[in-house]
């Protein structure tokens, strides 16, 4: 897989001057474009669409400075519809203008190749299990937050705070103990950004898995039939749940022959009594790749 990735990489360093679709590095990765995306944000710790943004940045900013084009021919040649885009751009990265820094000679900052490599640690092992699930429903209330890769989501807090013990109780309620899980509370994240970029948004779900009637006040989240990859991990909150997830992308996937598909992603917590440790479950929708 690594070696596949690597190859989309050498794919994107060939067209920086030319429009690059992210089907086609999927297609040189062998996989969906839409597990590209997701692979690319956990292995590089930022959004494919980012780093390709960095990457033409650096190579317009040495031709600024090599002074043999135009400023206006090296926006065009990097996908830039004015002068004017290219110089916001070329400000936001570099922290100087694009005529300023070939006047003075400024000092640039640059965003090296990337390419991947596997470490291998062995200090630890993942458990999972993959289970098939008719589709099912989660019931309860959800809220457009932004994606946070760090430490407590302020947003989600609030809003679950918000929810109040009695809509809390009365969602707990609803669900349904039938051995398949995830059974109790669950947290969904569904709706997400492609760039998986900090601060996009997402909605996020505070419900449990049930076919029981649905009371006025509730919402629905319908979710196909599919395979899962079901994740169980225990540490400090909320490192651990935030850590789990990266792990499952930048380690798991990579030594296992599914990938990610489309849809909700939900986590099962159970927090310690004094909320500094959590015992969690986490369920990816996954599918089987080719041999």
């Amino acid at each position: 897989m690594l070696e596949r990735l690597n190859q989309a990489m050498e794919q994107i360093e060939a067209r920086l001057d030319q429009r690059i679709e992210v089907a086609e590095l999927a297609r040189a990765a062998v996989t969906s474009e839409y597990h590209f995306r997701r692979m690319f944000s956990a292995l590089a710790g930022m959004p494919l669409s980012e780093y390709i943004r960095r990457r033409r940045l650096t190579v317009a900013g040495a031709e600024v400075l090599a002074g043999e084009r135009s400023l206006l021919d090296v926006a065009v040649r990097y996908g830039y519809s004015s002068g004017e885009a290219f110089a916001r751009a070329f400000r936001q990265m570099h922290g100087v203008g694009p005529g300023e820094a070939r006047r003075d000679g400024a000092t640039l900052r640059s965003q090296p190749r990337m390419s991947f490599r596997l470490v291998v640690e062995g200090s630890s092992s993942m458990r999972y299990r993959v289970v098939d699930r008719d589709e099912f429903r989660v019931v309860g209330r959800k809220a457009r937050v932004p994606l946070v890769h760090e430490g407590v989501n302020p947003a989600i807090a609030e809003f679950i705070r918000g929810l109040g013990r009695e809509t809390l109780r009365r969602i707990e309620g609803l669900s349904e103990q039938d051995g398949e899980g995830p059974e109790g509370i669950v947290s969904v994240s569904d709706d997400l950004d492609a760039s998986r970029a900090e601060g996009t948004e997402l909605d996020y779900w505070h419900g449990v898995v049930t076919s029981a009637a649905v009371p006025d006040d509730m919402e629905v989240l319908a979710v196909p039939a599919g395979a899962w990859a079901v994740f169980e991990s225990a540490g400090p909150f909320p490192q651990t749940l935030q850590y789990l997830w990266r792990d499952v992308f930048t380690q798991w996937f990579p030594s296992n022959p599914y990938r990610s598909r489309p849809g909700p992603e939900i986590l099962r917590t159970r927090l310690s009594d004094d909320g500094t440790r959590a015992d969690a479950e986490l369920w990816i929708p996954v599918e089987r790749t080719a041999a």
